[in-house]
């Protein structure tokens, strides 16, 4: 799956950059690979599950945040995806893109209005990719730390991190 684009990214090839129809431009993640490579806790072996896992789901990160039409997706069946987060409403592709993208899928509350820093029904797809770039300006990184079972249902543990070196 290992692309010349990206080492921890498929379908970032030179050819794919130049044929996708991107939200903000095509992504550039330098600095987010090199604080993954200063911060991870594992270095999966090539071809291993967990390597394979990583790669994936760094790959849909991508293509949820940056691609603009979800029929140009690889990493999934954009007519039967589905996302669910911490027991909310399970939205479709059509779904998050019509609330303001992956941010906003991810970071839907049901808490009051006074008590969020974010809020998610405020923002847009350019707004809160704004925000996060702002916020995190070195990327905000996404590590598996283990996989429990492999395909067809894949579970597994993971973190995401970054530095708040800008305002929010």
């Amino acid at each position: 799956m290992a692309t010349s684009g990206d080492k921890y990214r498929s379908y970032l090839s030179e050819e794919e950059i130049k044929n996708t129809k991107w939200n903000f431009g095509p992504p550039n993640y330098d600095d987010v690979n090199k604080l993954f490579e200063e911060g991870r806790t594992n270095i999966w072996p090539v071809g291993s599950l967990e390597e394979k896992v990583q790669r994936l789901v760094k790959t849909w990160e991508m293509e949820l945040v940056h691609k603009a039409d979800p029929d140009e997706y690889k990493t999934l069946d954009a007519n039967k995806f589905k996302l669910g987060v911490n027991g909310r409403n399970f939205l479709t592709l059509e779904e998050i893109v019509k609330i303001g993208g992956g941010y906003n899928a991810f970071l839907q509350t049901s808490l009051p209005t006074s008590l969020r820093f974010y809020n998610s029904e405020e923002e847009t797809a350019d707004s809160s990719q704004t925000l996060f770039r702002t916020t995190f300006p070195r990327g905000f990184v996404l590590e598996i730390l283990q996989v429990y079972s492999g395909p067809p249902v894949i579970v597994y543990k993971f973190r995401h991190w970054g530095f708040m070196e800008g305002p929010l």
